[in-house]
């Protein structure tokens, strides 16, 4: 079904309630720019809720979401996503984090729209298609590339906060710049965020973490000082010191350029923030040393628990803490595998520690290169070629990727009669360490055969 068919239906549905209907927002701002989206949004001069039951019948509609407190409903039909929406003025009070809303005319629901780029409206009566209807002047904004809001800017961000941080968002995603008055709004009322949910400003970082060159939206946040408000260890990484001869990068940059070189890559969400928080650690850590100069010692462990903790603060799943803290905590394992004296038990115990996460954490370490000076960079990369070879060799020999013990706990309790208890944890640990040392294959009848030979140690 195309787009115009589909609009047609949609249309004649409005008509058939007597009610005006328009598609709004992002598809048509990105109709403007060229793409094409199969997420449409369509703002309902009516009863939104009315108008749901007369679309699910003239289109026989399997599933249909409403949410009638907000005037909303949602559907799929034909591999498109469709919002429809009552036009609606909508506003928080002072210490809130729930909009009051109430119905109004178009023009109304547009001007509380939050930018200017995005209160483009696009006719769809058969006599006016695709008339774009533009009351703040979208177009021309768009066309210069400025994030503006349509109303005093003030105002727009008191009536909901979460726009100062999807002004950067757009900035960042569109390449476009947030205009002055705007951006000088944001920093002056900036701690109005707080009274917004954690979930919705997550939601909003991980989208400006997702676009092509994510530092620039991390800019933008903390110049804005939105960032200080919901990651203040973040910007706590900024600043250079310098004692004697001996200067540190500043870390804030350096962590946005890893967080690029990622995002360069393809890096999903999970890489992304483990490129973040890598060395979240490293003002609790900085030392000073007459004789080596600033060190950082163990800022992978105190940065593997930093990042555990603000993700959980910032409504991370679960899955996706335990994935960061740990890539944060190995991230300077491959590099002291890089001597040609280095041992294969080291090497098995990274492919061990990291298992299905070696090949991301390969990819953070390469990302971590972020010398200008070329002969450097080319000896690092290097390194990283041979410790990439040397795991590949010891995996393919010793299968440790996801590692589980080939002598099961059922097993070991039938070999030594015993019952469930530390004793076969204990006997667990000592198979594995055998197999990681290389005292034995990773293969169950010799792990069987090397328990029986240390039965008496085993169990003295």
């Amino acid at each position: 079904m195309t787009t115009k068919e589909l609009f047609g239906k949609i249309y004649q549905a409005a008509q058939n309630c007597g009610y005006e209907i328009y598609v709004v927002g992002g598809y048509v701002r990105d109709l403007q720019l060229g793409k094409n989206s199969k997420d449409i949004d369509f703002v309902v001069v009516g009863d939104a809720m009315r108008f749901a039951d007369q679309l699910k019948k003239e289109l026989h509609l399997r599933t249909l979401v409403r949410y009638p407190r907000f005037g909303t409903f949602m559907t799929r039909y034909y591999g498109y996503t469709l919002e429809f929406v009552n036009a609606r003025e909508e506003s928080y009070s002072s210490h809130s984090r729930k909009p009051v809303t109430r119905q109004a005319d178009l023009r109304s629901d547009l001007s509380r729209r939050d930018f200017t780029i995005n209160t483009l409206a696009m006719d769809i009566s058969p006599q006016g298609y695709g008339r774009v209807i533009d009351v703040y002047h979208g177009i021309d904004d768009l066309q210069k590339g400025v994030i503006r809001t349509p109303l005093e800017p003030e105002q727009t961000f008191a009536d909901d906060p979460l726009r100062m941080i999807r002004a950067v968002r757009f900035a960042a995603r569109l390449g476009f710049t947030i205009e002055e008055k705007t951006f000088k709004a944001i920093r002056k009322i900036r701690d109005r965020l707080k009274i917004v949910s954690q979930e919705r400003i997550t939601d909003e970082f991980n989208k400006i973490l997702m676009a092509d060159a994510p530092s620039a939206g991390m800019r933008l946040l903390d110049e804005s000082g939105l960032l200080e408000i919901f990651f203040p260890e973040f910007t706590a990484l900024k600043g250079v010191e310098q004692k004697k001869k001996f200067h540190h990068k500043d870390v804030f940059y350096h962590t946005l350029e890893v967080l690029d070189n990622v995002a360069a890559g393809g890096g999903d969400l999970k890489l992304r923030l483990a490129a973040l928080f890598h060395d979240i650690a490293k003002p609790r850590t900085k030392r000073f040393s007459e004789q080596t100069g600033w060190t950082f010692h163990g800022h992978e462990v105190v940065g593997a628990r930093m990042a555990k903790a603000i993700l959980r603060r910032m409504k991370y799943p679960a899955e996706t803490i335990e994935y960061v803290a740990k890539l944060v905590g190995l991230h300077l394992r491959p590099m002291a595998l890089v001597d040609e004296e280095v041992t294969d038990s080291a090497v098995r115990r990274l492919i061990f520690l990291a298992g299905n996460e070696l090949d991301d954490l390969m990819t953070l370490c390469r990302a971590d290169i972020t010398s200008k000076n070329p002969n450097r960079v080319k000896r690092y990369r290097n390194n990283y070629d041979r410790v990439v070879q040397k795991v590949l060799e010891v995996e393919e020999r010793d299968r440790l990727r996801n590692f589980q013990p080939p002598v099961r706990g059922d097993e070991i309790m039938r070999m030594f009669d015993l019952q469930p208890g530390p004793m076969v944890g204990k006997i667990k640990k000592f198979i594995e360490e055998a197999i990681l040392n290389g005292d034995v294959p990773n293969d169950h009848d010799a792990c069987v055969a090397y328990i029986n030979q240390h039965k008496e140690e085993l169990l003295s």
